[in-house]
């Protein structure tokens, strides 16, 4: 058994957003404050970081997670890398680079992004270290058995994970006819519902909809909210077996 432990839900920009003026009631729901999308994966032999926001430091320390063993990068958009450098600390905690899988073409952007990461300072310059990984189809990690699978955010393709019965899909615009061998059979499954109009390279709400209706898990879990979402209010009128997720959120997966 595993632990899903919702670090951020909220869209690229966080809820409540810069320069946006909410009601007073939005802003009382704990709910309908959203850092930027990641979860840790607990495992028996150790935490998976899925994708680093800006926020990381704040998220673990919120939940009381202090160990980080490997990450997952779905993709290179900003709020899913800005906050690897935060991974400096952990590095030199345990003194060994952090394990990071990323496919191919993300290695490249993490590179370019952190070029310090893989230069040579004197030893009293602290820097984050990366041990960058190319994504496999399948892995043990952490002792947990993973798969993962490409779906499409726009033309850009993002790493789905699935773990037992517990799928998680961020940035998602198009789920390709390979990937739905991954998804039979689900408990669990968080999906990208980024807002309620149309969006060009994520599912909005109604496509998120018809998108969890048609893989048929247990429980759909959306993610990568906007303000377009008053928790409480919103989830009250959704299908059965629909939710959204929160900041905080922890699942038995």
């Amino acid at each position: 058994m595993a632990e899903a432990v919702f670090l951020g839900s909220g869209t690229s920009n966080g809820v409540p957003m810069l320069g946006v003026q909410y009601p007073e009631a939005f802003l009382a729901n704990p709910k309908n404050h959203r850092t930027r999308s990641s979860i840790i994966l607990r495992g028996p032999e150790g935490n998976l970081l899925v994708d680093c926001a800006p926020e990381l430091r704040l998220q673990m320390h919120r939940e009381r997670l202090f160990d980080i063993d490997h990450v997952l990068i779905t993709h290179t958009h900003a709020d899913h890398v800005m906050g690897m450098d935060d991974l400096r600390s952990i590095c030199i905690r345990t003194g060994q680079p952090m394990k990071v899988f990323a496919r191919p073409s993300d290695q490249a952007d993490i590179r370019r992004i952190y070029p310090y990461a893989f230069r040579e300072f004197p030893p009293e310059v602290h820097v984050p270290r990366f041990d960058l990984i190319d994504t496999p189809e399948s892995a043990t990690v952490c002792g947990m058995e993973l798969r993962f699978f490409d779906v499409l955010h726009g033309s850009i393709p993002v790493t789905g994970i699935r773990l037992n019965a517990f799928a998680y899909i961020t940035d998602v615009s198009e789920i390709p006819a390979t990937a739905f061998e991954h998804l039979e059979n689900l408990d669990v499954l968080v999906l990208d519902a980024v807002r309620i109009k149309p969006h060009p390279n994520h599912f909005h709400y109604e496509a998120a909809v018809e998108a969890a209706l048609r893989i048929g898990a247990k429980t759909t879990y959306f993610t990568h909210l906007s303000g377009d979402y008053d928790h409480d209010d919103f989830e009250a009128g959704m299908p059965q077996g629909m939710r959204l997720a929160y900041d905080g959120l922890r699942l038995q997966v």
